[in-house]
């Protein structure tokens, strides 16, 4: 037996360090590897039987062309040679008839790798001309929010966190999320440490905490703002960190006095005298840290809320203190060379000569069924399941029946989107190819060689791109680098922090720090200014933080609340990745649930296990009932994403979702979503 190193590829802030054991070639074991200092020795229960996935009946092994109706999944075997010539002719002709802005490539978080997220494939279309998709489904509104306030995207490594006396957990579910954070959380409680949550659904960490506010869905922005108001007025507030590091505070100051505690209650849901304690404890505690997460960002002021977030530990002085400070994103903290990697440049060598057009992901319905000039007649799916994931269901499903849409599937299994492919193509997993992993919730830079070769005939997507750029005539020298070379480049950006991190210290280590700070000493990005804004102050900008509750809420549209008086949250389920695991029956059985509190049950004679439909003006599903106390009056929640096709209807919870963006970086308000329910069987 033998133990190689991998990296968990998938969409989690811990990018755990995986200890591989390996017999006769076969993996047979995976563990967290116990010397990294944030996996620490144990893997979340959704990657620990991740060989469930990787050696399943269900893994797609061979190239595949569709022989059925877009959406029944019937394929038959091809080769290789046909499935890429087939692919380079379809493109060619699209790209001569329509040009090649009609091409969509349709990719996020489905690996976090570097390479086959984000690198051969976007060489291959900035060369091609095609569209460019603006990837914002997830967190694009937050990191615009804390670009916008701090300007740049730091935060309080989870190392420091048991340093910390107060934890405020906002919109974030450590426990099914974040994992690899609580134990940095539970010797900071043991220590003394108080842990507060703010979130709609009592969830796991709601739970096992020392207070639980269960916020209104979309009203987080009023309650920053009710906290400012008490810190203000009470003169809790660092002076002399505002005055030297901060602009605005005068004009947030002045905001801040229209929204007194006895006002925010009423918008927020949490009882006044809750709001001041807060507010108080929150100043008061020192070190007091917020673990904020991209749950309060889904909603139609969710970038002003991360911004309000996002401004109070500047307003008290956290971010001076080891275990202060605020933990959104440490993404940015890596400063390695993606143009290196992506070759924006190529653009100007396609047909176009110029950028192509920028389509957002999360109008895909829209870009499906609506976009001209040109028509999206071709679209190349990799790292995601659109036909699962993305608002507004049914435009998206009804874009794919497009008998004019010729569709490429990459996929390790086969999901709802690739019952809709016009050629499937078998993908590798992140133990059978080579990438480079940054983190976006700590600041260890991470190498993964292949532990296991690939099944049957499976490419990775460097391999996949690399040979379709081959196919289409492409001769630039790029298209011929190797995943060294790749990683070369992006460790090429000459940033300090990257300084005396290469490619062969990764192979000797696997995984090292970056030189945010020397040695083992605590990273205080912000504790003597040094934001990223253009004026190197943290900006307040109260002019974009004035609160008014969405459109789909209990305080919003009047009619629509009349006719879909539930207020539907679709938060991650705690044993999925997104989609990744919905082919899992326990995952299935999660997914199909809608949680109400016993008096929305009781109004509409629903009883635990019974079938409900759950509507609005866009869709319907069927789900079953679960009354347990995980809600509050007024609140739905649906844990997502299931599978389509598990589901009797063929449809989950994106089918009620919206495509309208929110306030900042154009994400979708998945979370400000008005329904009705009634029962409909046992």
């Amino acid at each position: 037996m033998e133990i190689r190193h991998s990296v968990c590829a998938l969409d989690c802030p811990d990018a755990c360090s995986v200890l591989v054991h390996v017999e006769d070639g076969r993996a047979t074991k995976l563990r967290g590897n116990p010397e990294h200092p944030v996996t620490r020795g144990f893997l979340c229960g959704k990657v620990a039987r991740y060989l469930d996935r990787e050696y399943s009946p269900a893994r797609l092994l061979y190239p595949q062309k569709r022989i059925g109706a877009k959406g029944e999944g019937r394929f038959t075997r091809i080769s290789w040679d046909e499935a890429l010539d087939t692919i380079a002719g379809r493109l060619q002709e699209i790209t001569s008839e329509h040009g090649p802005e009609s091409i969509l490539p349709y990719s996020y978080a489905g690996t976090m790798g570097l390479l086959n997220g984000a690198g051969m494939d976007r060489r291959f279309f900035h060369r091609l001309g095609a569209s460019r998709l603006d990837r914002t489904i997830c967190s694009a509104t937050g990191s615009a929010a804390l670009t916008a306030t701090l300007g740049l995207r730091y935060g309080t490594e989870p190392e420091q966190f048991k340093h910390s006396k107060l934890i405020i957990a906002w919109g974030a579910n450590i426990h099914g999320t974040n994992v690899h954070l609580w134990p940095f959380i539970v010797e900071a409680r043991r220590n003394g440490a108080k842990l507060w949550v703010i979130d709609p659904v009592k969830t796991r960490t709601a739970a096992l905490a020392d207070r639980h506010l269960s916020i209104y869905p979309g009203s987080d922005l009023a309650l920053a703002l009710g906290m400012i108001h008490v810190i203000v007025r009470e003169q809790l507030h660092d002076t002399d960190y505002i005055s030297s590091f901060t602009n605005g505070f005068d004009a947030l100051a002045e905001l801040a006095h229209e929204y007194p505690p006895e006002r925010v209650a009423s918008l927020t849901g949490i009882d006044t005298t809750d709001i001041v304690e807060l507010a108080r404890v929150y100043a008061t505690t020192r070190p007091a840290v917020i673990r904020l997460n991209y749950g309060i960002q889904r909603s139609e002021r969710g970038g002003a809320a991360v911004r309000a977030v996002t401004a109070l530990p500047s307003l008290t002085g956290s971010w001076k203190e080891v275990g202060g400070g605020l933990q959104l994103s440490t993404s940015q903290a890596f400063h390695l060379n993606r143009d290196a990697l992506e070759m924006p440049e190529l653009q100007q060598l396609s047909p176009l000569g110029r950028t192509a057009r920028i389509v957002n992901m999360a109008e895909l319905g829209k870009a499906l069924t609506q976009l001209d000039q040109p028509r999206v007649h071709a679209m190349v799916v990799y790292n995601s399941n659109p036909a699962a994931i993305a608002p507004h269901q049914n435009k998206v499903l009804s874009g794919l029946r497009r008998d004019n849409l010729f569709t490429v599937v990459l996929e390790q299994c086969q999901t709802d989107t690739a019952d809709y492919a016009d050629i499937l193509l078998p993908s590798t997993t992140f133990l059978e190819h080579s990438d480079l992993y940054f983190a976006y919730g700590h600041h260890h830079l991470q190498l993964a060689r292949p532990a296991v070769a690939p099944p049957g005939e499976a490419r990775s997507n460097v391999d996949v791109f690399r040979a379709l750029a081959e196919r289409m005539g492409f001769d630039d020298a790029c298209f011929r680098d190797s995943e060294d070379n790749m990683i070369r480049a992006l460790l090429g950006s000459g940033h300090p922090y990257l300084q005396g991190i290469t490619l062969e210290r990764l192979e000797q280590e696997h995984s090292i720090r970056l030189n945010v700070a020397r040695g083992d000493a605590a990273f205080l990005p912000f504790a003597k200014g040094g934001f990223g804004t253009p004026s190197g102050k943290c900006e307040f900008g109260a002019e974009t933080l004035r609160y008014s509750p969405p459109a789909e809420s209990r305080l919003g549209d009047e009619k629509l609340r009349s006719r879909y008086p539930l207020e539907l949250i679709s938060s991650k389920n705690d044993d999925s990745m997104n989609s990744t695991f919905g082919n899992r029956d326990g995952v299935d059985e999660q997914t199909s649930l809608l949680y109400l509190h016993s008096m929305d049950a009781a109004s509409r004679g629903i009883y635990s296990g019974d079938q409900v439909r759950v509507f609005n003006d866009r869709g319907s599903l069927t789900l079953r009932a679960e009354i347990n106390g995980a809600v509050r009056p007024g609140v739905a929640r649906a844990p997502s994403v299931r599978w389509n096709k598990r589901a009797k209807d063929r449809k989950n919870v994106n089918a009620l979702t919206s495509d309208r963006l929110t306030d900042m970086g154009g994400g979708p308000v998945f979370y400000s979503c008005l329904v009705e329910v009634e029962r409909c069987g046992d």
